[in-house]
């Protein structure tokens, strides 16, 4: 007991609170470095795109369907930042760093109430700010703004959750239902935010004691959870209308697969500051990739703090599986929304759908620090700390195994940069936005990015004219244009041709080629085209100055400027067909035509000087 009560006067509310403070600024810094290292990647210029394209707060931009997520908040705080900075990384940056400070400190304060001012707060709290377990989705800017809000919501409703079962205060009710219905338009997983809470305060009052911990903490917190249950009620119509469910059943070999490598090779390592290394195909995102004995240890030390404290404390075996059950939820919830016939199962590695269970790691562990020891004859106290207390109120121990986690979860973030920073799209988009303020004289016509950049599957939103549309500084993008450039692989603005799938024939009248009068008429093509989207290449002769219609096929008509004299256009049209149809807009303008190509676009060696 001397033991102890020196350790208490050594470590006193005061010390314990700046020193968590201090691995709060710690962490701030480390991530702060990773934010500030990384660029803009795949889902961010959606994004953006979409930001520069719909009023800011229209129900198209803030309630749009992306990829199953309902995340109006998300949007807007995407579209300001666009508006602030356009596809300026180091806004977003900016707006990662202060969510993550916001999830950390909501963590320490439920950590505070649920373990006091103990040494043991220390490594609990180093546990979540610097397990790598979230560093995916925090990197990634699209990604942390659902995750982010989600870590932040659960911490923060816990512990609203937990002050009105000890005091009765209404205030806490309300912020707990403001901030529940907050994450929820940040991410529809928020949804799970009261059900932790619930949790989170039931169990508690198992580990001291209570005979009846389900009914008290609902009598406790009833204001809460009925708030909260009501934005889910108004949500969820929303979202299913919106969303919808999107869902696909895996066969049962996927599910053991991504059981394992989302669990053993994915959260299981980062418990012990894990995975050390990453693995990655560009332009996909890295997944860890931890070695056998890493994986190996980490289950030794799970298994181990799991016999120790059920067997050594009373009434800790729910919280265990409340913590497998938030894991296993968030797993197949992934397979569910992600799985597919072209899923590979290191998606489970990236550990980006399981990141807020790290929040749920440490308030089991909280909880579980709380429980009496199974020796104690006498009834529980609020302080008696559990199994753990002559250990862990050991400065040193404390801060031993703060270090070591610390330096091994620092080591896992400083790889996972290197792999994170390996991002071809972040050096095409410097380039292509130098170039385009630098060349703004002749509008361009379309075209898809880099694929490095965009994957045709984010269609339409991987077209030039979406992902530079938040630049001011640059071309307009146009569907007809009399030079012909294009953005190349690596984001140079080049003179380009078009490579002749079909040509248009060479018409019979002398000097003319094949006129088109003021009613128009058809160029026929040297064979007929699939539906796609093409690009034509108009050799003609204008009367005067004007426009004309251009389709193929049957497919819709692409105003043309046309310019008195011999010129030349090129136009991208949309459509199938074996002809042209060409209709004059302006009184009194007529054409001729030569032959030319239609077909695709392939850009030049040469740059634009």
């Amino acid at each position: 007991m001397a033991v102890e009560a020196d350790n208490s006067r050594r470590w006193t509310p005061r010390t314990l609170l700046v020193a968590a403070l201090v691995l709060v600024a710690a962490q701030t810094a480390v991530r702060g470095a990773l934010a500030l290292g990384g660029n803009l990647y795949w889902d961010d210029l959606i994004l953006t795109g979409r930001s520069a394209a719909l009023p800011l707060l229209s129900p198209e931009f803030l309630f749009y369907n992306h990829d199953g997520h309902l995340m109006p908040a998300a949007f807007l705080t995407a579209g300001i930042t666009t508006a602030l900075a356009p596809l300026q990384w180091w806004a977003a940056a900016v707006t990662l760093i202060g969510l993550q400070l916001l999830a950390a400190l909501a963590v320490l304060r439920v950590l505070w109430l649920l373990i006091g001012p103990r040494p043991a707060l220390l490594a609990v709290l180093a546990l979540y700010l610097f397990a790598p377990l979230t560093v995916p989705s925090f990197a990634w800017w699209a990604a942390g703004l659902n995750s982010l809000p989600l870590q932040a919501a659960l911490a923060w409703v816990a512990g609203d959750a937990l002050l009105l079962a000890r005091t009765g205060r209404r205030r806490y009710a309300l912020t707990g239902t403001l901030v529940t219905a907050l994450a929820l338009a940040f991410f529809e997983k928020s949804v799970l935010v009261p059900f932790v809470a619930f949790a989170v305060v039931a169990l508690t009052m198992r580990v001291d004691g209570d005979a009846t911990p389900m009914r008290s903490a609902w009598r406790s917190g009833r204001r809460l959870w009925l708030g909260t249950g009501a934005v889910v009620a108004v949500w969820a119509p929303v979202y299913l209308v919106v969303a919808g469910t999107g869902i696909h059943v895996p066969p049962a070999s996927d599910v053991i697969a991504f059981i394992r490598h989302g669990t053993s090779l994915g959260i299981v390592p980062t418990l012990l500051g894990g995975p050390w290394q990453w693995e990655r195909w560009p332009p996909g995102p890295p997944w860890a990739a931890p070695p056998t004995g890493l994986v190996l240890a980490a289950w030794v030390v799970l298994a181990a703090a799991f016999v120790v404290t059920v067997r050594g404390t009373k009434r800790t075996g729910w919280v265990w599986a409340g913590i497998v059950a938030y894991v296993a939820a968030s797993e197949v919830a992934m397979m569910l929304g992600r799985s597919g016939a072209d899923t590979t199962h290191e998606l489970a590695q990236t550990l980006r759908y399981t990141s807020d269970s790290a929040v749920i790691l440490v308030l089991g562990l909280a909880i579980l620090f709380r429980a009496p020891r199974r020796s104690v004859a006498r009834a529980p106290r609020p302080d008696d700390t559990g199994a753990f207390r002559r250990t862990i109120t050991n400065p040193v121990v404390v801060t031993a195994l703060v270090a070591g986690l610390v330096a091994s979860s620092v080591w896992s973030t400083v790889t996972f940069a290197r792999s994170w920073q390996d991002n071809p799209g972040a050096d095409y988009l410097a380039t292509a936005t130098r170039s385009l303020a630098e060349h703004r004289d002749v509008p361009l016509l379309d075209q898809p990015v880099s694929l490095m950049t965009l994957l045709p599957v984010a269609a339409p939103w991987n077209n030039a004219s979406n992902v530079f549309a938040p630049l001011k500084d640059r071309p307009e993008f146009v569907d007809a244009t009399s030079e012909l450039r294009v953005l190349d692989e690596s984001g140079r603005l080049v003179h380009a041709t078009v490579e002749p799938a079909r040509w248009t024939v060479q018409g019979s009248e002398p000097r003319c080629g094949i006129r088109i009068g003021p009613a128009g008429g058809e160029v026929p093509l040297t064979g007929p085209l699939m539906v796609w989207q093409w690009t034509a290449q108009l050799n003609y002769h204008a009367t005067v100055d004007g426009v004309v219609d251009v389709g193929l096929g049957a497919g819709e008509a692409v105003a043309v400027p046309v310019h008195k004299g011999l010129n030349q256009a090129f136009v991208r049209i949309y459509g199938t067909g074996d002809h042209l149809s060409v209709r004059p807009v302006t009184p009194g303008l007529q054409l001729c035509l030569g032959a030319g190509p239609v077909g695709v676009v392939l850009p030049g060696t040469d740059a634009i000087e």
